[in-house]
């Protein structure tokens, strides 16, 4: 099991920090687990953190005011959210669950604000991530109104490894069809059929537990069946 040492010392961020800011916040940091189904966070509560997968998988999703959920992305490891409710100093605007159980990296709002003032490259960083959340989220968006089943399963697959916000990922990745459905709000046979239909496509490759993903940019281009 990594540290949180390792861990901040090892992410995008971290390696662009001076080592006198890298000590202050791997000094002002700590961990947190959650088991599965309990919340890393809730909406309308205070973003009090800036919050790290280190190890698990998580669900960003919203309730309506009759009870209907909304997926809106998954979290795998090595990730890093949640900074936009710090920069606007506003409540969560959605939940986070643990689909199964996860170890977080908490840094401090006052760690991540003076993160924020003081290095340049630093913010430069938040520039990009934010960037690639926003052209995520536009890009589910699209599938959700425009696309078929299997699209909506290819591009959430594909949004775990986007570049900006996943830079060392692996092909092989731990998640099973029932995780897959939560995430995209899909029937587990639902997934299954799709899965098929992305591996004969060329695309990934089912494992006993897990998927190899063999065209990472066919994923995240899929545009389903014609």
């Amino acid at each position: 099991m990594k540290s949180v040492t390792t861990l901040i010392e090892a992410s995008a961020w971290g390696r662009v920090l001076t080592p006198h800011e890298l000590d202050r916040v791997i000094a002002h940091s700590n961990e947190r687990c959650v088991p599965a189904q309990g919340y890393v966070a809730r909406m309308g509560e205070p973003a009090t953190h800036w919050i790290g997968l280190a190890e698990g998988l998580l669900k960003m999703s919203v309730m309506s005011a009759d009870g209907r959920v909304s997926s809106l992305s998954g979290v795998s490891t090595a990730a890093w959210f949640g900074e936009g409710s710090l920069l606007k100093r506003e409540a969560r605007r959605y939940d986070v669950i643990a689909l199964r159980p996860s170890r977080l990296v908490l840094v401090p709002a006052a760690t991540f604000e003076w993160l924020r003032q003081t290095s340049l490259p630093f913010n430069h960083y938040l520039q990009h991530l934010m960037n690639a959340r926003l052209s995520l989220f536009i890009g589910m968006l699209e599938v959700g109104r425009l696309m078929d089943a299997d699209a909506q399963v290819a591009r959430c697959i594909g949004a775990l490894f986007h570049p900006d916000l996943y830079p060392d990922r692996e092909a092989f990745v731990d998640l099973n069809q029932a995780e897959i459905g939560l995430l995209c709000g899909l029937s587990r046979q639902r997934v299954n059929i799709a899965l098929k239909h992305l591996a004969d496509a060329g695309l990934l490759k089912p494992e006993t537990r897990g998927l190899t993903v063999l065209d990472v940019n066919g994923l995240r281009s899929y545009a389903g069946v014609a």
